[in-house]
């Protein structure tokens, strides 16, 4: 009989590392494109006051009934088309891999994106495709049109803006991209907010593509809502994966509240755009720094000798993301995300400093 991981648990897991979410006690936070603002006075006593009333004694709503039609109605979800709502979007990646990883299926994605497409397809044990980017973080579209008829994917996932390189991808070549797939396409918007795209009206045209969101960019990272809209054929099978009461009663109460005064959140998402064109100014008349264009509420650039800057900023008290070594493409990548006014001035203040050394 088994006794220990090295003979119970499968290769490829051991193979892995865990995600790791370094400590931040005390820094300026700018590594996990949070939103830095908190909600208003007023809407944060309101929300004390449904916690107070809150039945914490009884299950949450199994359906999340009334925060899906407030979902509906804020994200202007199409006629006809349903939501499936997940502990943050990564429970619905991991739904979406599960439900079609027969033995030796694919899941393709473009490389670098959001690490946990990969990840997920091997806890799922699916086979997962990797498609790389141009240098200039573009779509390969030949190379990735190439792969869909190569590998033949049950899944492809396609990350918009992307993440960690914050660009859009042209939209007419992701609509290749899903009339070539033979499989589901699902568009991950996480970042929709700062970047004014989206695939959700187009949801009627394709009968395999799904659009996912998150609220954690939006500004309420701390409850962990995701949400993935598409033809409820496909959403009745993939909701059989989904475990029960998987969004809590507080997770509802706070979603439903905060997504009837969606001008908050608006108006905070206005701000931390500003504040992107400012931080893209001053990293581009940065001797050294090659920044990218960001339509995320992140920046991803370049500079010699990352990891030395990575941790010259975190001895400043700063905390960015280092990418480097993560991919081939993103050699000497930092990313940053944009935090409030004096945040980027920190950040840009400890940069400086960090540079001269």
């Amino acid at each position: 009989m088994p006794k220990n991981p090295e003979e119970l648990i499968r290769d490829e897991i051991r193979a892995l590392t865990a995600y790791h979410v370094p400590p931040s006690a005390g820094m300026v936070k700018l590594d996990a494109m949070e939103n830095p603002y908190r909600l208003p006075a007023a809407l944060r006593d309101r929300l004390g006051r449904l916690v107070e009333e809150a039945a914490l004694n009884r299950y949450p709503d199994p359906a999340a009934s009334a925060l899906k039609a407030c979902l509906r109605d804020a994200l202007e979800v199409p006629d006809g088309m349903e939501l499936l709502l997940g502990n943050g979007s990564d429970e619905l990646i991991q739904i979406l891999t599960m439900a079609v990883a027969r033995p030796g299926s694919a899941v393709l994605g473009v490389e670098p994106s959001f690490v946990m497409f990969r990840m997920i397809a091997a806890f799922a044990g699916a086979r997962y495709v990797g498609v790389n980017l141009r240098a200039d973080f573009s779509l390969d579209i030949e190379a990735v049109l190439a792969a869909v008829e190569r590998e033949q994917p049950a899944i492809v996932f396609i990350a918009y803006p992307n993440n960690p390189t914050g660009n859009l991808f042209d939209p007419g070549m992701v609509e290749r991209i899903i009339e070539a797939a033979p499989g589901l396409v699902v568009v991950d918007e996480a970042y929709q907010a700062f970047a004014g795209k989206s695939f959700l009206q187009k949801l009627p045209r394709y009968s395999n593509l799904l659009v996912m969101r998150t609220l954690s960019k939006l500004g309420l990272a701390g409850i962990r809502l995701g949400l993935l809209a598409g033809s409820p054929r496909w959403l009745a099978e993939l909701d059989k994966l989904r475990l029960p009461y998987n969004v809590n009663t507080l997770t509802q109460l706070v979603a439903d509240e905060v997504m009837r005064h969606g001008d908050v959140l608006t108006e905070q998402a206005v701000a931390i755009k500003l504040e992107r064109g400012r931080l893209l100014r001053a990293l581009g008349q940065a001797a050294g720094v090659t920044a990218y264009p960001s339509d995320a509420n992140f920046i991803l650039f370049r500079v010699s000798q990352a990891k030395q800057v990575f941790e010259g900023l975190k001895r400043r008290g700063v905390l960015i993301k280092s990418l480097d070594g993560s991919h081939p493409l993103l050699q000497d990548c930092l990313r940053v995300t944009v935090g409030t006014p004096d945040e980027n001035t920190a950040f840009l203040s400890a940069l400086t400093q960090t540079l001269a050394e």
